[in-house]
């Protein structure tokens, strides 16, 4: 048990996760090969009843149509709320009134970025792809980006930087690092 707990701990971040690599357009794992398609979000508080009710059909007849496709909902930033929790639960503790100000005027900062990104949520459909050949992939894709935006969806399919930086911010909630590793430690070696 020992020598598989440290195996375990050698392992890479992609190896535990279980990805085998990163193309211009896909995620590879052992099992299948994942194609994201950003999708823009409709403002449906402004849309009439009608409206609404189109955006739904349409939104059905494409996943009737591709039932390959997965969807997938994520945060497109950071989360700040453990830090905002953190900045008052130090100015309970505070006795000193300037740094209790401070702190508080610090989650205030956190409230109003959040607030300004309150809508930073990230649609996304998955598309997994089986048992086709390279030639066959691209066509394959071109067709559903097609039918996503013939049915009234802005779809965008992501290159292998959006896949990195999706990983990034779902397993560091990191946003803001300019460039995003393409193996593990690889910062460390070129910053040395």
């Amino acid at each position: 048990m020992a020598k598989n707990k440290k195996q375990q701990n050698n392992q890479s971040t992609r190896q535990l996760l279980g990805i085998e690599g990163i193309t211009e357009y896909s995620l590879k794992t052992a099992s299948n090969e994942a194609v994201f398609f950003s999708i823009k979000p409709s403002n449906i508080s402004v849309m009439s009843e009608a409206g609404l009710s189109a955006k739904i059909y349409s939104l059905m007849s494409v996943l009737k149509g591709l039932t390959e496709i997965e969807i997938l909902c994520v945060n497109s930033r950071e989360s700040f709320e453990g830090n905002k929790n953190h900045l008052k639960a130090l100015a309970k503790k505070e006795e000193n009134p300037a740094v209790r100000k401070l702190l508080e005027q610090d989650a205030q900062h956190l409230d109003h970025i959040q607030a300004m990104t309150a809508t930073a949520r990230e649609f996304l459909l998955i598309v997994r792809i089986r048992g086709l050949k390279d030639k066959e992939i691209f066509s394959y894709l071109n067709r559903i980006e097609k039918t996503l935006n013939e049915n009234g969806f802005s779809a965008r399919r992501y290159s292998g930087e959006d896949i990195k930086t999706l990983l990034a911010v779902y397993f560091e909630q990191n946003v803001v690092t300019e460039k995003f590793e393409n193996f593990d430690g690889e910062r460390s070696i070129f910053n040395d």
